[in-house]
């Protein structure tokens, strides 16, 4: 009898010293925080972050991760559409950043500083026609580095312009 009220008064010393422990919690509470160094700084014609994911991609070999916006003209054409001739009043933008690793989980990357941003615009031109209109902004603060219009797109243009859009649920 001696012996089973030492060893009922052991477990329960056991458990009690147990869930003291195992309820402190040495860590502190990770607080939500926005990536701040992702924001777009600079002086851009409209906020690509505003608009809708056509597709994104990672490119290992330059750190790089980049994200393909457009408007809703866009986005529903990328979505419906196998042809690349977006109809006027489509904006493509192409945000580009640089990637850091993500403190709060092991092994992924986050974007980082932004590296360029670059635009496509479908308009209509002076003789009614469809004009492409590719700007290119790059340094930090966001500068305009490249403006080119034409009636049919630039190379760079229709690299943005053959993404095929992401399949959405």
């Amino acid at each position: 009898m001696r012996a089973q009220r030492s060893y009922l008064l052991g477990t329960v010393f056991s458990l009690s010293i147990l869930s003291i422990l195992g309820c402190s919690n040495p860590y502190p509470p990770v607080v939500a925080t926005l990536n701040k160094s992702a924001a777009l700084p600079g002086n851009l014609p409209s906020n690509p972050l505003q608009d809708r994911v056509i597709t994104s991609w990672i490119d290992k070999q330059h750190g790089t991760m980049s994200t393909l916006f457009g408007n809703d003209i866009a986005v529903q054409y990328a979505r419906t559409s196998q042809q690349q001739d977006y109809p006027i009043g489509s904006t493509l933008s192409l945000v580009t950043w640089t990637q850091q690793e993500d403190p709060r989980w092991f092994g992924a990357r986050i974007p980082a500083k932004v590296k360029s941003v670059e635009y496509v615009i479908v308009k209509a031109g002076a003789d009614h026609r469809t004009s492409y209109t590719y700007e290119s902004y790059e340094g930090t603060p966001l500068k305009q580095t490249l403006e080119q219009q034409a009636p049919t797109p630039t190379p760079q243009a229709q690299y943005l312009i053959s993404q095929r859009a992401a399949v959405m649920p």
